[in-house]
């Protein structure tokens, strides 16, 4: 059994296979998920499990050097905001770009982790680092 806290099997597949700048998407319920990408359905009902709840856990896995956030965030869902700002250091780089980009942007990622989460805009794209 796994030490650490990941034991979902295919995000922790996911997360091995990344390299650096690769990109990993943690998205609310509603989020749309081009068919063409990985789809690592955690939803179980409203708010199981929560986004940030499972941010935390691919932290712990995931090397990240940028970020990148729906703009929108800002005035629908700032207290998310700032929950997920909390978790990076000023040495990670965050990046604004509207909504409809960011679903654009969802089409390069390796993989999208639906949660249950059904705050407005509680969606990341995580761009992988490197640990050296």
């Amino acid at each position: 059994m796994r030490k650490t806290a990941l034991l979902n099997s295919n995000v922790s597949s996911v997360v091995s296979r990344m390299g650096h700048t690769d990109r990993l998407v943690i998205g609310d319920c509603g989020l749309p998920i081009p068919k063409d990408v990985e789809r690592i359905d955690l939803a179980l009902k409203l708010g199981v499990p929560g986004f940030l709840e499972t941010l935390d856990v691919i932290l712990e896995e995931l090397c990240v050097e940028k970020i990148v956030l729906a703009e929108e965030i800002k005035t629908a869902s700032s207290e998310m905001q700032a929950e997920i700002l909390k978790r990076f250091s000023d040495r990670v780089a965050v990046e604004y770009v509207p909504h409809e980009e960011f679903k654009r942007q969802t089409a390069g990622a390796k993989a999208v982790v639906r949660t249950g989460e059904c705050t407005p805009y509680a969606n990341v794209i995580l761009c992988s680092g490197v640990t050296f």
